[in-house]
């Protein structure tokens, strides 16, 4: 870097203590998924402080294991609620280069980490009233779980993903830098896409942990039947087991498909083999050197490429435009070598 360059450079990075440069946001916004947790939230922290209280007052462990075993979902339900504000807050910060999607996603997998932690808990449990039976009050632990139930139905109705759609533009912009000793020209072009966001991993995370809740009260108000009825005390903890073996599987799913977008590795997505294709099969011949894909939104990818062609007509815009069929590629970049021509610079889009 010259030294000329080295100080602009400086000036621009020291002149400002924001970054400078456009926010990006590519992401559907869902307002109504906000809302809708919102809702969860309030109605999870009413049964808990119900449950936790009610068990000091009344001197009932049962009472008080499912209020804080409740707490657990509570702070996961919080956690992707504050997940949808940070990003509808930061979603103009220039700091984040692909959007703040990835908050959701993050809140994701941190709230299928405290289902693993859920899980965990249901199975020490389980095992230690398995091998050390205790009494059960069955009719008062009926009730509990009962309420519990449709406090949890009522939860996982608010938060089934209905497939709403949000509205947001998301921008591909294709930068044309034709390389010449003048730098000629810098174009932009802002293709608008519309997408329906029918994958929402905070709202699925947040939706899992009251459907876990749900199904392991149904599994306890069986068990509590069964042995209160027939005396099969094995029941509960037997159930127990069973419950908390369905929720490291649910949360299994949510780390795999959160981790999977949070480390970029979506290589292996349709599109890739749709953005080859159309290479491919361009009349304008050009080989494939380097290829990168990742997620920037739901449903919605980057696309980074880089091209060598001895076809004079070719250049990073004719191939950006080529792409631009797949509505799913928001943000597409190509570089095109021509190692025929005498040009020393690479064109990029």
């Amino acid at each position: 870097m010259s030294e000329s360059l080295l100080q602009q450079h400086q000036h621009n990075t020291t002149s400002s203590n924001k970054p400078q440069g456009k926010a990006y946001s590519f992401n559907i916004s869902n307002p109504l998924a906000e809302k809708k947790i919102k809702w969860a939230v309030i109605l999870t922290a009413i049964m808990m402080v119900a449950e936790i209280a009610g068990g000091y007052i009344y001197n009932s462990m049962a009472l008080l294991a499912d209020g804080w075993h409740m707490s657990t979902h509570a702070m996961a339900l919080g956690l992707s609620m504050f997940a949808y504000v940070l990003a509808r807050k930061l979603s103009t910060d220039a700091r984040f280069t692909f959007g703040t999607w990835k908050i959701e996603i993050l809140a994701s997998f941190t709230s299928s980490i405290l289902l693993v932690l859920v899980s965990a808990w249901m199975l020490f449990q389980s095992g230690e009233r398995l091998l050390s039976p205790t009494p059960i009050h069955y009719d008062e632990a009926i009730f509990i779980a009962a309420i519990g139930l449709a406090v949890n139905l009522i939860c996982a109705w608010l938060l089934k993903d209905n497939h709403s759609h949000g509205h947001n533009h998301g921008h591909s912009h294709g930068h044309d830098h034709s390389h010449d000793s003048s730098h000629k020209h810098h174009d932009h072009d802002h293709g608008h896409s519309h997408s329906h966001g029918n994958h929402d991993l905070n709202l699925r995370s947040a939706y899992i942990h009251v459907i876990t809740d749900a199904a392991t009260s149904v599994l306890a108000i069986l068990a509590l039947i069964g042995g209160k009825l027939w005396g099969a005390n094995w029941l509960d903890p037997v159930m127990g087991l069973v419950g908390g073996v369905l929720v490291a599987i649910w949360s299994y799913g949510l780390i795999r498909d959160s981790g999977r977008i949070l480390l970029d590795a979506e290589m292996d997505a349709p599109v890739v083999a749709e953005v080859i294709e159309v290479i491919e099969a361009s009349p304008l011949r050009a080989e494939i050197n380097d290829i990168h894909v990742w997620r920037v939104g739901k449903d919605q990818y980057a696309c980074v490429l880089n091209l060598t062609t001895i076809s004079p007509e070719a250049n990073g815009e004719y191939f950006r435009r080529q792409l631009s069929i797949h509505e799913e590629l928001v943000h597409i970049i190509v570089e095109v070598n021509q190692p025929m021509i005498n040009n020393p610079y690479p064109q990029s889009s």
